[in-house]
């Protein structure tokens, strides 16, 4: 018997970051050829490429943050500064021919599906056909600009952290920043340094977890060069910590909250000796509830003499500068907004229209959920990176990506077998798998009792309220039981145990 050969299907993936970089690499290495990357800016690199800002960092230590086939003996530092950050996967993607694939300067404005092939056109008017479409697009991508009374009288420069203006001169300026959170923190460790007065603006205090961000000398990293060894050593002691602490503490393990805790409390009491000033940067929520802010310089730049920290709510911007609510005028020359991003944006704007004409803001209505993080029904074939539900939460997103692309490619392996020509999920898949992520959210940190990022508009967190361990055991072996699958043209009935009349369909 002759065994048909597999198929090589197209391959749309929706943004060149560090998830459309791995899966480009990992798709080829499967056998997969025919694959497009389509970039909505210059070149690939995503949040590193946007964020440029004074100081930027990733709160993840370094050798943890990097792809697990490609360790990198170079690292300058514990924290891997931005720029370094993205030189590495521009290496990376050099390295492994990602470039190549690569469509710069194109944003996916419409994607439709139909009879097992997704049509997807882009902002400079090319249409791309594709067996299966990928949204690699990340989670932080979209700024959150909050609209302020008065923001268009300001006579300074303003601009959002992700926007940064290096054409500003901060030197001898008064500059303003709104915000405290994990990019606020890293900035206002950096300005002091070349502003000559810094105006924090301070909504909500942060727990800081005490970081310091070791130097690697050149001895360490030739030793990192002759030794891949030391570097799986050093990968594996990060990983134990965020997994055993940080990760567990914020699903509900009271030892390792009650550790985590007591790090985050006594940072601040021996970091900032001042009452007054150390009361103001007292949180009112548990460690872990708003997304925990990794630094090792922040209350020592936050006590700096050419700082100040305001914490009365902001009423309006004036031509000058911040009114606060309780009437003091704050004059500044340059104001910068570190408000975040949208969360649950994903691969939007674009249009989205799967099965049946079915839109993504359709499916996405009353809630942004997703089956696994990465399926959606009434969508077959396409998959969501980084999807709600990720555990997203101080950890390594490199880990989870690669956690995620072995399901999608175990998925997509069925179907170069000819077990069908679409896949996805079940709605009653989808319904049961976030019930049960619900029913366990009121272990977890976040529903304690504070805002963040990590809340939908319902107030229902939108991360993983089980171990990490948990999570990739779940997700080694996609359950068949929660697909629907289809052939084309032929009337082939699905081997899903779901009763849809589109179990079967015609040519």
């Amino acid at each position: 018997m002759i065994k048909t050969p597999k198929r090589n299907p197209s391959v749309v993936i929706i943004g060149a970051g560090m998830t459309g970089i791995l899966l480009t690499i990992k798709l080829h290495e499967a056998g997969i050829t025919d694959i497009t990357i389509l970039e909505k800016k210059e070149k690939i690199g995503g949040t590193w490429r946007e964020n440029t800002y004074p100081g930027v960092a990733c709160d993840v230590p370094a050798h943890l943050y990097s792809y697990s086939f490609e360790p990198n003996p170079e690292w300058s530092n514990r924290y891997a500064s931005g720029d370094e950050i993205q030189a590495y996967f521009e290496k990376v993607s050099r390295k492994y021919n990602v470039l190549e694939r690569v469509r710069f300067n194109e944003a996916v404005t419409d994607a439709e599906y139909s009879r097992g092939k997704w049509t997807v056109e882009s902002s400079v008017g090319n249409t791309y056909e594709a067996d299966f479409l990928i949204s690699a697009t990340g989670i932080l991508h979209h700024p959150f600009k909050p609209d302020f009374d008065g923001q268009e009288s300001f006579k300074g420069a303003m601009f959002h952290t992700a926007e940064w203006d290096h054409s500003v001169d901060l030197k001898g300026k008064r500059v303003g920043i709104i915000g405290t959170g994990s990019t606020a923190t890293q900035i206002i460790c950096e300005l002091p340094k070349q502003a000559d007065n810094l105006t924090v603006f301070q909504r909500t205090p942060q727990w800081i977890a005490p970081t310091p961000n070791r130097e690697f000398s050149e001895t360490i990293k030739q030793k990192c060069r002759d030794s891949r060894l030391r570097i799986e050593i050093a990968k594996k002691v990060y990983h134990t910590i965020f997994e055993q602490i940080f990760s567990k503490a914020l699903v509900g393990n009271k030892l390792s909250h009650f550790i985590l805790s007591t790090a985050c409390k006594l940072n601040l009491r021996l970091g900032v000796k001042d009452k007054e000033l150390r009361k103001k940067l007292t949180p009112d929520y548990k460690v872990g509830c708003k997304r925990l802010v990794m630094s090792g310089d922040f209350y020592s730049a936050i006590q700096r003499q050419n700082v100040d920290l305001i914490t009365a709510g902001i009423e309006c911007i004036t031509e000058s500068g911040v009114r606060t609510i309780d009437g003091k005028d704050h004059d500044l020359d340059v104001l910068v907004v570190a408000t975040g991003f949208d969360p649950v944006a994903y691969m939007r704007p674009m249009t989205m229209k799967g099965k049946g004409g079915t839109s993504i803001d359709q499916t996405w209505q009353k809630k942004v959920r997703a089956y696994r993080s990465v399926l959606l029904p009434e969508q077959p074939n396409f998959f969501l990176m980084l999807g709600p539900n990720t555990p997203i939460g101080n950890f390594s997103v490199i880990e989870m990506s690669e956690v995620q692309v072995p399901y999608v490619l175990q998925l997509i392996e069925r179907w170069r077998e000819n077990e069908y020509d679409e896949v996805a999920c079940t709605q009653e898949a989808m319904e049961g798998f976030n019930q049960r992520l619900k029913d366990a959210m009121g272990d977890t940190v976040w529903t304690s009792g504070c805002q963040s990022w990590y809340l939908d508009a319902d107030g229902d967190p939108l991360s993983w309220p089980f171990t990490w361990k948990q999570w990739k055991q779940e997700m080694e072996t996609p359950d068949m039981n929660d697909f629907m699958t289809a052939r084309y043209p032929n009337k082939v009935k699905s081997k899903s145990k779901s009763k849809s009349t589109e179990e079967a369909l015609v040519s």
